[in-house]
């Protein structure tokens, strides 16, 4: 990554693009990533909130949740022979 990346100069001032790791502290900047911000020195995560979802993404993820295995209903164990 290079430096240019990570900060923008805007006259006699230097300022940070990306947030530090609130605890490494200063210098240690969190990743971003899709759907986290995380720190690789010492494991800090911060989950994006999801803003919104088009009816797709909520299709899938219904249709996701809703399989169930064969010969099984939900909350029940598979049986023992």
């Amino acid at each position: 990554m290079k430096k240019r990346e990570l900060f923008k100069v805007e006259g006699n001032k230097i300022i940070r693009l990306r947030r530090n790791c609130p605890k490494c502290g200063e210098g240690v900047f969190l990743a971003e990533h899709k759907d986290r911000l995380s720190c690789g020195r010492c494991g800090y995560t911060e989950f994006k909130s999801k803003k919104h979802t088009t009816n797709n993404q909520k299709t899938q993820e219904k249709t996701v949740t809703e399989q169930k295995p064969n010969n099984q209903t939900a909350g029940s164990t598979p049986e023992k022979n």
